[in-house]
């Protein structure tokens, strides 16, 4: 119990969700903390999802292979961020995506039942998590448009403005992957950027 109210984790579901001590205490049962090695698999597709995962210390990533086995990465996820596979997890049904640590990390495993169970103590939960699910379908959205209308530039510009603290943790590779270009764009585009900055 030490462990878990000084994590951010407690910190985070006590100030945004009104989740009390004594709520926790009795959500026990639905989560663990883990450690994850850098480069550690938390799904692979074909599995099933069983845990959402709430990042308390380092990045993880989402992401699908194609059949050339190049990676595509769909989201980061750092600290105080909320990742799975929610598909697999609510239809019980084989992942696409795969599940990755980029950095030593301490996670936050969440079984499903720790929101349902939560959202029946605390009305606020319950609110917050719908609020919650509602932002992700927004940027959800907003993902899809800017794959397919926006210029890499402006992909880029989104990025750092979704993700401020990644561009010295995250590999050019990563980021140019996420953007759907080649490194080789995204340089230019950061040239560009640092051009018109002058």
């Amino acid at each position: 119990m030490e462990e878990l109210l000084k994590s951010n984790f407690y910190k985070y579901y006590t100030e945004k969700a009104f989740l009390t001590e004594s709520d926790f205490e009795q959500l026990l049962p639905f989560f663990e903390f883990r450690e994850l090695s850098h480069n550690q698999y938390i799904l692979r597709a074909g599995e099933v999802c069983k845990h959402f995962l709430f990042v308390e210390e380092g990045l993880l990533q989402f992401l699908s292979l194609d059949e050339k086995g190049v990676e595509h990465i769909l989201q980061f996820a750092p600290e105080n961020w909320l990742m799975g596979d929610r598909s697999s997890v609510y239809f019980d049904e084989p992942s696409l995506y795969y599940i990755k640590a980029i950095e030593p990390s301490k996670v936050v495993f969440l079984h499903p039942k720790f929101f349902s169970e939560a959202a029946k103590l605390r009305l606020e939960f319950a609110m917050f998590t719908e609020r919650s699910l509602q932002r992700s379908v927004y940027y959800l959205q907003r993902r899809i448009n800017s794959l397919l209308a926006m210029t890499a530039k402006e992909r880029y510009l989104e990025f750092i403005e979704l993700y401020p603290n990644l561009l010295l943790r995250v590999p050019q590779w990563m980021i140019a992957s996420y953007l759907g270009i080649t490194p080789e764009s995204l340089s230019r585009v950061r040239r560009e950027i640092a051009k018109d900055s002058f």
